[in-house]
């Protein structure tokens, strides 16, 4: 994967997808979390769990970080990732804001 030590949050995403746990994947971002999947955008946690229902765990998504970097900005982590699932498949890119132990924003793309 890479030598970077993951920060727990992203742990808990990769897990929570991978273990098909809706709940747990919410709870991995704040409550005022943005998540941004190629200019689809969504707000908040009822907004985290219907793009979870629509794109991640409702499609059997399978994600795995084969790197990770730090960003320009404190907390901000850029992720390669493999996914696999009913949707997407393939590599991408992922860029993780945390904030208070929990992702506070998403942007994939």
């Amino acid at each position: 994967m890479t030598s970077m030590e993951t920060p727990r949050p992203i742990v808990a995403f990769l897990d929570a997808t991978n273990a098909a746990d809706p709940d747990a994947f919410v709870a991995a971002f704040t409550e005022d979390a943005f998540l941004d999947d190629w200019g689809r955008q969504y707000r908040g946690h009822e907004g985290v769990r219907d793009w979870d229902r629509t794109d991640n765990i409702g499609v059997q998504s399978r994600i795995a970080l084969t790197a990770l970097t730090s960003g320009s900005e404190p907390d901000t982590f850029i992720g390669t990732v493999a996914v696999s699932g009913n949707r997407f498949n393939g590599t991408g890119t992922m860029t993780f804001t945390l904030r208070d132990d929990r992702i506070s924003s998403l942007v994939i793309g």
